[in-house]
């Protein structure tokens, strides 16, 4: 039997980013990543290290949890990660699907899959040069094809001016994605309380470039998430 790398399963909560934000949501985070971003926030669902913390799950035991933590009252489901779109998590959605459930996936656009298409939601988030990572934007054009119907929008994480700057010449490259951005969290350990007053800094920086730029296309959104909760695990 097929089985999934599952980091953690945990819910219902908010969502916390993106055009989603504050939507109940039971959370699949799925372990293994082809990116090594350098402000990960979820090293523990992406690097090899913590693999044996990995879940090895069938779709039938992924879904069982599901329905445990949603009470069997359908609701959006997030499959993240890591990136989700390097396994296949199409037998997880057709389960879902049949039972009225809602399906959103955010990758990175690195790697296109067919089950994209039975979304309700892509979420394409390239990596800024903050990152250290490089986008491939063929890739990233295969993922839109690949979705084929599905709502797919663009989120991009913003740090520094240099990531502002690419997060402009990346929206022009596809001016028909919907387009949020959300200032980056540098504090990253779960175990440390996170600065509310530099989080709200950022945003308020984020928010001023936006709106002195004119950029009215642009979409701005804290992460939810981390006002509320830090870097708490599993919320």
């Amino acid at each position: 039997m097929t089985t999934l790398r599952i980091a953690e399963i945990f819910g219902p909560t908010v969502q916390g980013e993106g055009a989603l934000i504050g939507q109940p949501t039971v959370f699949i985070r799925a372990g293994g990543c082809d990116y090594r971003c350098s402000w990960c926030d979820s090293m523990h669902a992406v690097d090899s290290a913590f693999r044996a913390t990995w879940a090895p799950m069938s779709p039938a035991a992924i879904w069982d949890r599901v329905e445990a933590l949603s009470g069997g009252r359908p609701l959006t489901v997030s499959i993240s990660g890591g990136n989700p779109a390097i396994q296949d998590f199409a037998p997880v959605i057709g389960l879902g699907r049949a039972r009225g459930y809602g399906f959103a996936c955010e990758t990175q656009g690195s790697v296109a899959r067919p089950w994209f298409a039975a979304l309700d939601m892509l979420v394409l988030s390239p990596k800024p040069p903050s990152s250290g990572e490089t986008v491939d934007w063929d890739a990233f054009a295969d993922c839109l094809r690949a979705a084929d119907g599905a709502r797919a929008i663009m989120k991009i994480v913003i740090f520094d001016e240099a990531d502002y700057t690419w997060a402009r010449a990346a929206a022009a490259r596809h001016p028909d994605l919907p387009l949020y951005l959300q200032p980056g969290n540098p504090q990253v350990d779960p175990d440390q309380p996170v600065d509310l007053a530099a989080a709200t800094a950022r945003l308020r920086w984020l928010i001023g470039k936006v709106t002195d730029d004119g950029w009215f296309t642009a979409r701005v959104l804290p992460q939810l998430h981390v006002l509320v909760w830090g870097n708490e695990r599993g919320v």
